[in-house]
């Protein structure tokens, strides 16, 4: 069980500090995860140059790696990062946008696990499972599956590789191996626009860039998500308002959470 102070203490950390998550991220999401990152109360950069790799790191605080619009360039860009990052004891979250989609995509997020092995790695039921196994197929970057399929071999994979994995979904976990956490917050909207999932993976970047302990760190990123999924969705139906009644919810998480009856459990 994640403790509801800790949590609610780590929230403010994130809005005392404001730290800078630095964050090798896709075309389509780059707005919307950095307003997202903004109303957590974090500071975003996008930064993909190789050129400016070990010098944005030196300044940032934690650094995302998501895969969703993959280049050549960009994947140099990454392991200069990421490599930086483990030297200066940065915490390294990876999204696996898309892994099973193509050979190229999948090779590509399992030679960074292996080279650069990052200390958290967040993906839906698919990415994850096409990473630690063959033959598993993804539609584009949703989920074919729910992630309850995926909490065993998600168990496997972190001991495997030493990371965190966290599977989000209906319901989503987050395990070291060990321990599996489970929460149960959020709401279908969430899955009816684009970038919530890359948005989790930078939001579990600014819980990690505050607190050391990825396990929790990735299960509060994952509350936080939920929670204000659940606030948004409970002001409208539709979509495209859903988006900014969002951003707006995580804005105010800290003051709704005061009062809020969250579900988490563990």
């Amino acid at each position: 069980m994640i403790d509801r102070k800790k949590f609610i203490d780590d929230l403010h950390n994130i809005r005392d500090k404001s730290p800078l998550i630095h964050n090798i991220t896709n075309y389509v999401v780059m707005n919307f995860t950095a307003n997202t990152l903004l109303a957590i109360g974090a500071s975003p950069v996008m930064a993909h140059a190789p050129e400016e790799m070990e010098e944005m790191v030196s300044i940032s605080s934690a650094l995302v790696l998501n895969l969703g619009t993959l280049s050549r360039k960009w994947i140099e860009a990454m392991h200069i990062a990421g490599e930086t990052a483990k030297k200066q004891g940065k915490p390294v979250v990876l999204d696996p946008v898309g892994a099973g989609a193509t050979s190229f995509r999948t090779g590509t997020a399992k030679n960074i696990i292996e080279k650069i092995k990052p200390d958290i790695i967040r993906g839906n039921a698919s990415e994850i499972l096409a990473i630690a196994r063959a033959g598993i197929s993804t539609k584009g970057v949703e989920s074919t599956l729910a992630a309850d399929k995926a909490v065993e071999v998600a168990k496997e994979l972190a001991v495997e590789t030493g990371s965190v994995i966290s599977v989000s979904g209906k319901t989503d976990y987050i395990t070291d191996g060990k321990t599996v956490h489970r929460v149960d917050n959020g709401h279908f909207l969430l899955g009816k626009i684009t970038g919530t999932g890359c948005a989790a993976t930078a939001i579990t970047g600014a819980f990690a860039a505050i607190n050391n302990d990825y396990l929790t760190a990735a299960t509060e990123a994952m509350m936080a998500m939920g929670i204000a999924g659940e606030k948004a969705g409970g002001e409208t139906d539709s979509p495209g308002t859903f988006q900014v009644k969002f951003i707006d919810e995580l804005y105010k998480l800290q003051i709704l959470i005061s009062g809020y009856q969250d579900t988490n459990k563990s």
